[in-house]
């Protein structure tokens, strides 16, 4: 039987099945952190949690068409230290923006011709759009917007 967190998703193919502790084990953070689609799910259940990312999906492709990048077809939890990366400020210092033990929702936006790829991570407090060569090097926040 496959092991399915509170969210749905298939814990038991998930390359960081062994760093999470479960979201019922933890009540909906299983890296330590909070967790997007579980805080819905606790306090809505799954339909509301499906609304929220149906919603947040059409406000991220106003925001991708405004930058004429594409647009996303869903929103997938993703665990922050996988997409928390380190952006450049002007000062040549670098910034994390993200919490890595939080899980966010996000899609990625690839074009392998140019050799760019934009992200979008976000949860209930914000959005954010970047882009990064195909190997995740040169990061640039391109839009940080509070919800």
């Amino acid at each position: 039987m496959t092991e399915r967190g509170i969210c749905g998703a298939d814990c038991g193919s998930c390359p960081t099945k062994d760093e999470c502790k479960g979201c019922a084990a933890t009540g909906g953070s299983p890296f330590g952190g909070r967790c997007a689609a579980a805080e819905y799910i606790k306090t809505g259940g799954k339909a509301a949690y499906a609304q929220f990312k149906q919603m947040l999906t059409g406000e991220i492709n106003a925001v991708l068409a405004a930058l004429e990048i594409g647009s996303i077809d869903g929103l997938y939890e993703l665990v922050g230290e996988f997409v928390n990366l380190e952006y450049p400020t002007p000062s040549g210092e670098k910034v994390r923006l993200l919490n890595d033990k939080n899980v966010y929702l996000g899609a990625q936006i690839e074009f392998a011709d140019r050799g760019v790829c934009y992200g979008v991570v976000a949860d209930a407090g914000f959005i954010l759009v970047c882009s990064y060569g195909v190997d995740g090097s040169e990061p640039e926040l391109i839009v940080y917007k509070k919800r």
